[in-house]
């Protein structure tokens, strides 16, 4: 097993490197370094940068209006963008629902959905989760009956991440009850203007809407919105997940926000205290242990062998160390980590903080919003058990 990066693939690096110095704008990058809140404009101007580019899709293969790029080069990729701030893609899109029109999805469905995808112009979200169906998914409720030539859709899904921002939405919905609940879910593609949906804000602890209620009230759908075939969404959403749970692991994020702890340690003055330099050690160590993980994926599949299924164990690994860094960033600005005070922030009256920057003020924010990693995308008690059939037997 090779984990070094050939003399062609740094080539490809340095060449990632130039083209993101010289096109991720320099306003969107400093809050994203910094942890600022990112408004929708920010990530949809970043997104159309990269669409005009073709590299919005940038794990598509050729045959879609993708670059086609080997797996490593999808990290090296991924990589340069992280470390130089770029707001990370929101993936509902590109990397959630496209692969699954490109797998599922009849040529018409193809034609139409994935070139929007592919610029950035359309802003999709995911409807999976419901109150009482999260961790199992298969007990969900919202339902689609067939009446002509569409579908009535009634129903409520809830923890949709930036609904509020959503023009077209894929929704896992309940087309019959017979059997197992697994076998009687369809995938569904449903625009957001449809009259009788409803979409409700969550507030958070850190002050933000990141996730919503979105209802479903009578909601008519073309059937040719169905993708595949009526109750076999069950195997397309196992398909979108295992593509959820590797992005959710996210090395390249956390190395940038390890750089970022160090940053914090120092303007507070703790990064000397020996025992508080053994934590964030301890925390690179895993960072390493999750990237050289990656990096044996990557080595496997460019190998032409077949790869452990451990998108599962990436989903682990990745969620903890998140909430690992958020926490040690609080810890490390003590009273100085205050949640967003939006109005205050705007107007800069928050100057004083770790760094003396306005942009470290919301760090027990970040703490609060990272407790949901362990959850979403499948719970990391769930995925232990399903690590433990798959990989150990």
């Amino acid at each position: 097993m090779d984990l070094a990066f050939t003399p062609e693939e740094l080539a490809f690096r340095d060449e990632i490197r130039t083209w993101v110095k010289a096109n991720l704008p320099a306003d969107i990058s400093q809050k994203v370094h910094n942890a600022m809140r990112l408004t929708r404009e920010d990530m949809q101007r970043w997104a159309k940068i990269l669409g005009k580019k073709g590299w919005l899709g940038h794990g598509w293969p050729t045959q879609f209006g993708g670059p086609g790029w080997t797996a490593v080069q999808k990290h090296l990729f991924e990589e340069e963008c992280a470390l130089a701030g770029a707001p990370r893609v929101v993936p509902f899109g590109p990397v959630m629902v496209a692969p699954v029109i490109m797998a599922f999805g009849n040529a018409e469905q193809q034609q139409r959905f994935l070139p929007g995808i592919a610029s950035g112009e359309v802003w999709w979200s995911q409807g999976y989760s419901e109150p009482g169906s999260g961790s199992d998914l298969a007990s969900l409720k919202t339902r689609a009956e067939r009446v002509g030539d569409k579908y009535i859709v009634n129903g409520q899904k809830t923890w949709t991440t930036l609904g509020q921002y959503g023009e077209w939405i894929f929704c896992l919905v309940r087309t019959s009850t017979e059997g197992k609940p697994q076998t009687g879910i369809s995938f569904l593609l449903i625009d957001m203007k449809s009259p009788g949906i409803t979409v409700r804000p969550i507030k958070l602890l850190d002050g933000e809407c990141e996730v919503n209620e979105v209802w479903f009230d009578n909601v008519e759908v073309p059937a040719e919105n169905l993708v595949g075939e009526e109750n076999k969404g069950w195997n397309y959403a196992k398909h979108l997940l295992a593509h959820e749970r590797t992005n959710i692991a996210d090395v390249n994020r956390a190395k940038r926000e390890l750089e970022r702890l160090k940053r914090i340690a120092k303007a507070e003055g703790v990064y000397d205290d020996m025992r508080f330099r053994d934590e964030i050690a301890k925390l690179e160590v895993d960072i390493v242990a999750l990237e050289m993980l990656v990096l044996r994926v990557l080595s496997a599949e460019k190998s032409g062998k077949n790869s452990l299924d451990i998108a599962g164990l990436l989903k682990i690994k990745g969620s903890e160390i998140q909430q690992r860094y958020t926490e040690l960033m609080m810890q490390a600005a003590g009273p100085f980590a205050l949640p967003f005070i939006f109005e205050a922030m705007d107007a800069g009256w928050q100057g004083n903080f770790p760094g003396g920057v306005v942009a470290n003020a919301p760090l027990a924010a970040n703490y609060f919003n990272m407790r949901k990693t362990t959850i979403y995308g499948g719970s990391n008690e769930v995925q232990r058990n399903i690590v433990a059939q798959t990989v150990l037997g």
